[in-house]
């Protein structure tokens, strides 16, 4: 048989392991416009678009092009989908740190997609002896490929996962059964549904003799994705709601100018905040605002150290005592080496000041922004990587932050797309969910796709959460997944809410990353049944 990809005559061994009935991979050019159209797809799924029902038709375009392909071709064409997907959605990396960051990142990430478009064609026998299973091995690649790229390299980059496209999707509610891979496995079945029910159409138009039963298998898949949306319909949200009350205030101070150089005006930054939170005192005093239990301050609010600095020390312990509760900062502190910093949430009591018991390390610095990994080999790609002058270093300890009127689960920036990380602070015993960000290099763009995280991390653990940053988007989320009080961009803000605690604990929450090493395992199975058809055809 002639492989359609290839003028040469060889025997394909897809086709060899597989019925003659079966359809033939769509044509090479048209494949490469469907693995486009897949990326556009994918991207317009996420924050500031939000077009979620996108997701499942960028996962369905991409199975289909590469189904049947030789391996060479599917890693091509899962290539071209990451390119197409990652250049965009991660385009806030260059605005103020040059191309090269930017492309080198979605590069990368474009690679795992080029892995998920070899697995795609190497399971293609599988998928056509056994049709069935094509939206279940579907699911369990995208999860298996999201596993590998949320871990690696230096710790991974989950950003761009599909589950958090999904923050207006009633799939989001599947968050709370099995976390974030669960809602990305159920969008990728639905993808696979649409793409089976698609070839079964295609199927019957070249075999006239099934036409009086093409409409059972398309009918069937059909189904199938009501039935999967009408079970997260029903999934319960918001836990127990017998945890009490807490009111809090954000406080977003904004920074003097968007950019690296925000950090050049550090002192400027502090005063905002300091001067927002004593504006907000006199407003409760006057009785114009709710007087909080806390109020939280973003990363990098001070990024003058406060443990060194008397005069920084000085200005937020006014600030802590003019408002009258504990300010939960995000500070930059020095140590515990020479030429070495952490970045910290840090509890700011009114009256004594620092409480150093209750002290958050970021666990996870980001690579090559916040230390740089061989720092020799990458000053050769780049000597912007020595802009970086102190490499922070990685706490060790859950952010588990313990004020008089709440516990809080406190996650620093990109941490929130970590699994790990926040749950560790639910079962540290959280009751409110914290995110401290620094966006003020970024876009409105990042903020948002940073907030639909949030989302799913509030429903994943049935709590309450908020993100705090310097320029914005901060705001409040509710168990559910409901946002309130979202601020603008690049704007001063100061939001105050009283958030109702829940108690207990969700299954997720119970059963960690359980979901996602049985799926990804799935994959691992696919994949070998798929090599055991290759070698043994017909």
């Amino acid at each position: 048989m002639t492989v359609p990809d290839s003028p040469v005559t060889t025997v394909d061994p897809v086709a060899a392991a597989t019925p003659p009935s079966r359809l033939s991979p769509v044509r090479l050019p048209v494949a490469l416009a469907m693995a486009v159209a897949a990326g556009l797809a994918l991207l317009l799924a996420f924050p500031p678009y939000g077009w979620w029902p996108l997701a499942p038709v960028g996962v369905a375009l991409l199975a289909a092009a590469t189904h049947r392909r030789r391996l060479s071709a599917g890693a091509g064409l899962g290539f071209v989908t990451g390119v197409a997907l990652f250049a965009p959605l991660l385009a806030w990396t260059n605005l103020h740190t040059g191309y090269l960051p930017w492309v080198l990142l979605s590069l990368l990430q474009a690679a795992y997609l080029a892995l998920l478009g070899v697995a795609t064609a190497w399971v293609s026998p599988l998928v056509d002896r056994f049709p069935p299973v094509w939206p279940v091995v579907t699911g369990v690649l995208w999860v298996g490929q999201e596993a590998l790229r949320d871990r690696t390299p230096f710790g991974g980059f989950p950003w761009g996962r599909l589950a958090f496209g999904q923050d207006g999707s009633p799939l989001l509610r599947l968050a709370a059964l099995g976390g974030a891979p669960l809602v990305t496995f159920a969008v990728a079945v639905t993808g696979g549904l649409l793409v089976a029910g698609l070839w079964w159409l295609a199927r019957a138009r070249r075999q006239p003799t099934a036409a009086p039963r093409w409409w059972v298998p398309a009918a069937g898949a059909g189904a199938a994705v009501l039935v999967l949306f009408s079970t997260a319909l029903l999934v319960p949200l918001g836990g127990s709601a017998r945890g009490g009350s807490v009111t809090v205030a954000i406080v977003q101070g904004n920074v003097p100018r968007l950019g690296l150089d925000f950090n050049a005006q550090r002192q400027a930054v502090l005063d905002n905040h300091v001067d927002a939170t004593i504006e907000l005192a006199a407003q409760v005093a006057a009785g114009a605002r709710e007087q909080p239990d806390l109020v939280v301050w973003p990363e990098n609010s001070s990024d003058i150290d406060p443990l060194r600095n008397p005069a920084a020390g000085a200005r937020i312990s006014a600030a802590a005592d003019a408002v009258g509760v504990p300010i939960l900062v995000g500070a930059v502190l020095s140590g515990p080496e020479q030429g070495q910093v952490r970045n910290a949430g840090l509890l700011w009591r009114p009256g004594t000041g620092p409480d150093l018991e209750q002290l958050y390390i970021k666990r996870h610095p980001v690579p090559f922004a916040e230390y740089v990994p061989m720092r020799d080999i990458a000053r050769m790609v780049s000597k912007q990587v020595d802009r970086v002058r102190a490499d922070f270093v990685a706490g060790t300890e859950a952010g588990v932050v313990r004020t008089p009127a709440v516990v809080l689960g406190d996650v620093i920036c990109f941490e929130v797309a970590y699994d790990g990380l926040v749950r560790d602070t639910v079962t540290g015993g959280a009751q409110l969910l914290v995110v401290q960000t620094n966006n003020a290099t970024f876009d409105v763009a990042e903020a948002r796709q940073q907030l639909a995280m949030v989302r799913l991390r509030a429903v994943e653990h049935g709590r309450p959460a908020l993100m705090a940053s310097t320029v914005g988007v901060s705001g409040f989320v509710a168990p559910d997944g409901r946002v309130s009080d979202a601020t603008g961009f690049n704007t001063r803000a100061v939001v105050v809410r009283q958030l109702t605690l829940t108690e207990g604990r969700t299954l997720a929450t119970r059963i960690g990353m359980l979901p996602e090493v049985l799926l990804a395992g799935l994959a691992v199975a696919a994949l070998a049944g798929a090599a055991v058809l290759r070698r043994r055809p017909g």
